[in-house]
C-alpha cells in the first residue's frame, strides 16, 4: 500500500453569459478546480479535490513538484503521517501557508478514498458514521445580484425541486440587498430556511445597516461579510443584530479555526474539505467545535469528489449542519467529470453514497479535455 504516483491536474471550463453570475468578488466567466490522482504500487487509486485557490495551475504545481516528491513511498494508509510529513517540511516554515493547506488537501482526500477502497466500505462507515438524511441548502455559483423578481423566480424553481434552504448573495449595495432578501422572504413564506452570504465584499458601515433587516425576515446566518483576517470586524459585528456570522472557508487548518472559536464573534463554521487541510483536518476541526457545541456547515467546491466527501464527513460527526449542494446553472465539473455525487430527496435531504470509497467515478477523458484556462475566474 505504499504510495507509488501522485498527480495533480488543474482543470478550467468557461461559463456562458447566461450562466455567469454576479455576487461580491465579481462575474463569474470560468470555472477552476485541481484533481489529484493518488495511485499505490499495488494499483489502487484514490481521488481528490484540491481548491484552485484563484490559481490552478500553481497549486498543481505544487502538488505535482513538491509535496509528491514529500510523500512518495509513504504508506498510503497513513493519512496521519503524510499529513504531518506535510505539515513539517511544507506548510509550518517557509511553505507558501494557504496554497500548501489547499495543495495538501487533495492528497488527504485521494488518501481516505484509498482507504476505504482498500476495506471495500463507503467512506462514512470507515470514519464511523451511518447513512443517515442530512438537510442541504441550495448554494454553489447561484442566486447573485439579479432585479428581485428574477430572483425570486430561481429562488422558486430550486424550492421545486425539494429545497428547504436557499442561500441569496449580498454584499452588492446593503440598500438593494435587503431589498432582494425581503422580496425572496415575502415570495416564498416563513417556511424557508433563508442563508446570505456576502463573499467578503461588506464595510463594517455596510453591516451596521443590513443586519437589522436580515434580523427582521429571520435570515440563518451572514457568511463572510469580510475578509478572514479582519477579526476586528467581525467582533464590532456580532453586536450589530441576532443574525449568527458564519465564516470558515478561507481559513485554513485548526489553528486558524482555533482563533476563531476562542474569539467569539464567529459561530457558524463552515471549513471547506479542499481548502483547510483536507478530510483528516476537517475530522480535526469538527472535534474542536464540538468542545464547544458548535456547528458545522461545510463549505463545498467544484467538483463530485468534494461535494460526495463532504457528505460523508457530516455523515459522520456529531456537529454538522447543512451540506451546501450546488445549485449552479452550469457546472461541468459536477456533471461531466465525476458521476452524481448526490442525490437531493423530496424532504430536501442528501445521503452518502454507498459504493466504496468516496464513491464517485472519475471521467480520465474529461480531464484529457479540459486543461486549465489562464487568467481569473471573476471579472
Amino acid at each position: 500500500m505504499k504510495i507509488a504516483e501522485i498527480t495533480a491536474y488543474p482543470l478550467s471550463f468557461p461559463v456562458s453569459a447566461q450562466g455567469g453570475v454576479r455576487l461580491g468578488i465579481g462575474r463569474t466567466v470560468k470555472r477552476d478546480t485541481v484533481v489529484v490522482k493518488v495511485r499505490t504500487e499495488g494499483g489502487l487509486v484514490g481521488w481528490g479535490e484540491s481548491h484552485h485557490g484563484r490559481a490552478p495551475g500553481a497549486v498543481a504545481h505544487l502538488v505535482n513538484t513538491t509535496l509528491a516528491h514529500l510523500v512518495r513511498g509513504m504508506d498510503a494508509t497513513d493519512v496521519s503521517g503524510v499529513w504531518a510529513r506535510i505539515y513539517k517540511m511544507q506548510l509550518s516554515s517557509h511553505g507558501m501557508g494557504a496554497a500548501a493547506a489547499i495543495a495538501m488537501s487533495g492528497i488527504d482526500m485521494a488518501l481516505w478514498d484509498i482507504r476505504a477502497k482498500a476495506v471495500g466500505w463507503p467512506l462514512y462507515r470507515l470514519l464511523g458514521g451511518s447513512s443517515k438524511s442530512l438537510p442541504a441548502y441550495a448554494g454553489g455559483i447561484s442566486l447573485g445580484y439579479q432585479p428581485p423578481d428574477e430572483l425570486v423566480s430561481e429562488a422558486q424553481a430550486l424550492l421545486d425541486q425539494g429545497y428547504r434552504a436557499l442561500k441569496l448573495r449580498v454584499g452588492d449595495t446593503w440598500r438593494a440587498d435587503i431589498e432582494r432578501v425581503e422580496a425572496v422572504r415575502k415570495a416564498l413564506g416563513d417556511d424557508v430556511e433563508l442563508l446570505v452570504d456576502a463573499n467578503t465584499n461588506y464595510t463594517v458601515a455596510d453591516a451596521r445597516q443590513a443586519m437589522p433587516a436580515f434580523d427582521a425576515v429571520r435570515v440563518g446566518w451572514l457568511e463572510e461579510p469580510f475578509p478572514p483576517h479582519d477579526a476586528r470586524s467581525y467582533a464590532m459585528a456580532a453586536s450589530f443584530g441576532r443574525t449568527p456570522l458564519a465564516a470558515g472557508e478561507n481559513h485554513y487548518t485548526r489553528f486558524e479555526f482555533q482563533r476563531i472559536v476562542e474569539d467569539r464573534s464567529i459561530t457558524v463554521l463552515q471549513p471547506d474539505l479542499s481548502k483547510t487541510g483536507g478530510l483528516s483536518e476537517g475530522l480535526r476541526i469538527a472535534a474542536l467545535a464540538s468542545a464547544w457545541k458548535l456547528p458545522i456547515n461545510p463549505h463545498t467546491s467544484a467538483t463530485g469528489l468534494n461535494m460526495a466527501t463532504t457528505i460523508h464527513f457530516l455523515a459522520s460527526i456529531d456537529n454538522g449542519g447543512y451540506f451546501e449542494a450546488d445549485a449552479a446553472k452550469e457546472n461541468l465539473f459536477r456533471d461531466k467529470l465525476t458521476s452524481r455525487a448526490y442525490e437531493l430527496g423530496k424532504d430536501g435531504c442528501v445521503r452518502p453514497l454507498e459504493r466504496p470509497g468516496i464513491g464517485v467515478e472519475v471521467d480520465e477523458e474529461f480531464i484529457k479535455a479540459h486543461p486549465v484556462i489562464e487568467g481569473p475566474g471573476y471579472v
